[in-house]
């Protein structure tokens, strides 16, 4: 399959054959690593890494798959360029494509994505909007298949605010490939109705079903995959806190959740995740609302139903994936 000179900015422009490939090459890519094989295909190549919005997963996942593939690569922060500020997305994305061979960015407004696509003449890969995370899904794809050796046919339930980035793109992906999506949360937290209508399109398609509840027991009850994120995004203002946690509290996954979904079930998390009181905000919040945990408990974060771990290694895989297949994948692969 060509998928050379594409963008990577949402799985809406991608065929449910065509996310297959990419998690076929990531498996296959992932096999050389694990054997030591190099496969540096790219050398004296280079991409470009915008990041408005820090991430550890992110940032070293892209990093380490470029430079396993041969690869440069230069690191911008939120202060390490003039995109949007002194200088135009269009001008920085035909700058940057005058000297990179593709160009990632994690940030803000989908709009950004797509205009750096635009205009950049290389491929663009979204690492992160406030609307869609293409690349968490393909290692979230991956990490199911891995455990379950297939994903048509399964339940994935997301718990949580499922209005931005997780939710939509974990909707769009269930529903192109054939799992039966659940978006179990607060009607307030609902995704959009458009994409919901949207993606309705796709499972039907593709034999998978959308369900939106606010029924927690009814919604987890004999899932596979029970998947959840932080209530709070990055950039959100600190006030909104105390209104998350006292509306999606009642879809905190804990033991009785997993419980109910039954012992087959995996539990997904993109992380970061407060499950605990180890990290700054987590504290904070502790000491504050009188919590210690929140989208998640300790427990079943820990468990052996936990995969979060495995997941988070397949960002590495599937964005290297990504990386070789929009540039074009060697024949030896």
């Amino acid at each position: 399959m060509d998928l050379k000179g594409r963008n990577f900015l949402t799985l809406k422009d991608y065929s449910p054959e065509e996310i297959t490939y990419l998690l076929d090459l990531a498996e296959k890519l992932k096999a050389k690593k694990k054997a030591g094989e190099l496969h540096d295909y790219y050398r004296g190549k280079n991409i470009a890494l915008i990041f408005e919005k820090t991430s550890t997963r992110t940032r070293c996942s892209f990093e380490v798959a470029a430079h396993d593939l041969g690869m440069g690569t230069t690191y911008l922060d939120p202060g390490g360029s003039q995109i949007g500020k002194k200088e135009s997305i269009a001008d920085t994305a035909k700058v940057l494509g005058r000297m990179y061979e593709g160009i990632e960015y994690r940030g803000f407004g989908q709009e950004i994505v797509e205009e750096l696509a635009k205009y950049a003449g290389v491929p663009v890969w979204n690492g992160l909007t406030n609307e869609y995370h293409p690349t968490q899904m393909l290692a979230d794809m991956l990490t199911i298949r891995e455990h379950f050796g297939k994903l048509k046919g399964l339940k994935l339930v997301y718990m949580g605010d499922a209005r931005y980035n997780m939710g939509n793109s974990l909707m769009v992906v269930c529903a192109k490939l054939g799992l039966d999506f659940v978006a179990c949360t607060s009607k307030k937290y609902f995704p959009n109705e458009a994409l919901v209508a949207q993606c309705q399109e796709y499972a039907r398609a593709s034999g998978a079903s959308i369900t939106l509840t606010e029924d927690a027991m009814a919604g987890t009850k004999d899932a596979d995959v029970i998947y959840t994120d932080v209530w709070v995004s990055m950039g959100e203002p600190d006030y909104v806190w105390e209104e998350r946690i006292r509306e999606l509290t009642p879809y905190k996954v804990t033991r009785q959740i997993m419980e109910n979904a039954g012992e087959k079930a995996i539990f997904l998390h993109c992380l970061p995740s407060f499950h605990d009181l180890h990290t700054k905000i987590g504290k904070e919040m502790g000491d504050r609302f009188g919590l210690k945990d929140m989208e998640v408990t300790d427990e079943v974060f820990l468990s052996e139903q936990s995969k979060v771990f495995d997941e988070a290694e397949n960002r590495m895989h599937t964005i290297k994936a990504v990386i070789v297949a929009t540039l074009g994948a060697p024949a030896q692969i």
